[in-house]
């Protein structure tokens, strides 16, 4: 039982005891949210607000659970009512922006609440992030870099706005001044994992790449489980020609590609996945992609234990858990940073599904938390091509491109060509995006991050 499962059960016991604790009810809520039992989330922070509980905290705790449930009226005006209760509350402001671009795809639906908060306090330089960070995904760029620049003007000292502002430069080109930034956090919050990632960015980006591999090294070494630092480091050795990153970027043994076992109950993996693709549509209820998230052009629907509890989706991860095993079998023991982790089983650990429409693309991303990760296809557009040139790769799954600026720049060196049924497995920490495609048929796919059992 983890942390947060035993804090629920404990909370659980007290408020049997004691069920006028309202306190505890928001506590409940909490934890039930983390633990992704949104309906167990709703129940507990609508008890504490009956009882009398004021913070803007149970509001926006409910507001979450009323999103993962699907129920966007209900979730927009609660995050509203959180923000009437706290005007400058940027988790709030946040998530209610976030929901906002999502159904709408407009930035500046999205940026209402967080403009007229900005008038009212414009010394809040966590809204000043809000806003950089919707311009951002929303992208438009230099947008987001003067909106960080106002957010700076007034806190040069805000580690998140300089680790923002330097990312925003090194995509603008400016490689010298997002090491000048990503040096300043450094300065000011030197034991910050993040600020660390950030100085190995912009090394790549501004081109020391000995000592972006030093400073990769060292996030290895102080996190050897976090693969975002192991996508870091092979980028480096990539980029200094050593001879490690083939070890560690091995497509022909780390990359599975495979087709799903057809589920029970179907005559063949095409009708199962007809059927699969009409309940996951029915599920997708989003306009455009989530805040800093890989996807473009499409929406996320993160898979709660509600729906991963329908039929139809019971029934593909049962078939997904027989071709995890098939490959970590065949993975087997061994020194490099997957097989290491291999001891036998395997957890999912996350699951979401992805709706790319016409000229959708996932960003080059790796999954840090993860050991392996995955993409399985669903239904897909007629336009996938057939791969004789790279024009003919969209909607393609790419892997090898760093999703940071590197100096020089470093191209995909591996594809996998979706077709429907087919479930791919590699190590969390190789880069990984999707090409561009032109369809009115949308690109339809699960992915799931695995972590050893």
């Amino acid at each position: 039982m983890s942390d947060r499962a035993a804090e629920a059960a404990q909370l659980r016991t007290l408020l049997a005891a004691q069920p006028n604790d309202r306190v505890a009810w928001h506590n409940l809520a909490a934890a039930e949210g983390d633990l992704r039992r949104a309906g167990e989330s709703e129940f507990a922070a609508r008890r504490a607000i009956a009882l009398g509980i004021t913070a803007p905290e149970t509001r926006l705790v409910l507001a979450r659970a009323l999103q993962s449930q699907r129920k966007l009226d209900e979730a927009e005006n609660m995050f509203k009512k959180a923000i009437a209760l706290r005007p400058a509350y940027v988790e709030a402001h946040r998530d209610l922006a976030q929901l906002v671009w999502m159904r709408s795809g407009r930035a500046d639906y999205a940026l209402r609440k967080v403009e007229q908060a900005l008038r009212d306090a414009p010394d809040q330089t966590g809204l000043h992030l809000v806003k950089a960070t919707v311009l951002e995904f929303a992208g438009d760029n230099a947008a987001a870099l003067t909106a960080a620049a106002e957010g700076l003007a007034r806190a040069p000292d805000h580690t998140a706005l300089l680790l923002r502002s330097a990312h925003l430069h090194a995509l603008a080109g400016n490689a010298q001044h997002a090491l000048t930034l990503a040096e300043r956090a450094a300065r000011l919050a030197p034991a910050d994992v993040a600020t660390q990632v950030a100085m190995c960015e912009a090394l790549l980006a501004a081109g020391p790449i000995v000592e972006a591999e030093s400073h990769a090294e060292g996030l290895c070494a102080a996190q050897p489980l976090n693969q975002y630092a192991i996508a870091l480091r092979t980028t480096a050795w990539r980029l200094s020609g050593n001879t490690r990153y083939a070890a560690y970027c091995d497509y022909p043994s780390l990359v599975d590609a495979q087709l799903l076992d057809t589920p029970r109950g179907w005559a063949s993996l095409d009708d199962f996945l007809i059927d699969l693709a009409a309940e996951l549509g029915g599920l997708h209820s989003f306009r455009t992609h989530p805040l800093d998230q890989s996807v473009r052009g499409g929406s996320q629907l993160t898979l709660q234990r509600s729906e991963l509890a329908r039929p139809l989706i019971t029934a593909l991860f049962d078939s997904i858990r027989t071709s995890v095993q098939r490959f970590i079998t065949k993975l087997g023991p061994g020194d490099d940073p997957v097989r290491a982790r291999n001891a036998g089983g395997a957890a999912i650990s996350g699951a979401w599904s992805v709706r790319l429409a016409s000229g959708g693309h996932h960003a080059d991303h790796v999954h840090p938390h993860g050991w392996l990760s995955s993409a399985c296809y669903i239904d897909l557009p007629p336009t996938i091509g057939a791969g004789a040139t790279p024009q003919d790769r969209a909607g393609w799954l790419r892997f090898g491109r760093p999703g940071v600026v590197t100096q020089p720049p470093l191209a995909a060196d591996h594809f996998v060509q979706p077709t429907p049924g087919l479930l791919v497995l590699f190590p969390a920490y190789m880069w990984h995006g999707v090409e561009p495609f032109e369809s009115d048929h949308p690109r339809l796919s699960v992915a799931f991050d695995v972590v050893p059992a």
